[in-house]
């Protein structure tokens, strides 16, 4: 869990999180950690935001949150992205992301 919340920090009203994104994957999971960054697996494909929406909404269920409490931040047209997750300390989100990975 240590290298998960590693990728996290806490902001205002919530957490950010590093992200390396790899569109166009079989099936989207959290897979583990690239560099500092948490490194998630999505099924859509990179355009016209469809692996941000992907991405969202799979840490949204992840996390136990409304989609709407996720967001793209930064890097929305590259791999790597900083997300936004309200409401939650970056300890609930790292033990959430740690759980989850396969």
């Amino acid at each position: 869990m240590d290298e998960v919340l590693r990728a996290c920090r806490a902001v205002e009203a919530g957490t950010a999180v590093s992200v390396r994104v790899v569109p166009r994957a079989k099936r989207s999971g959290v897979v583990g950690v690239h560099g500092e960054a948490l490194k998630v697996r999505v099924a859509a494909p990179p355009v016209e935001g469809k692996a941000n929406a992907a991405l969202v909404g799979h840490l949204a269920e992840v996390l136990g949150v409304r989609a709407s409490d996720v967001a793209v931040t930064a890097g929305a047209r590259g791999r790597d992205k900083t997300v936004h997750v309200a409401g939650l300390a970056p300890d609930e989100v790292a033990a959430a992301l740690a759980a989850a990975r396969r």
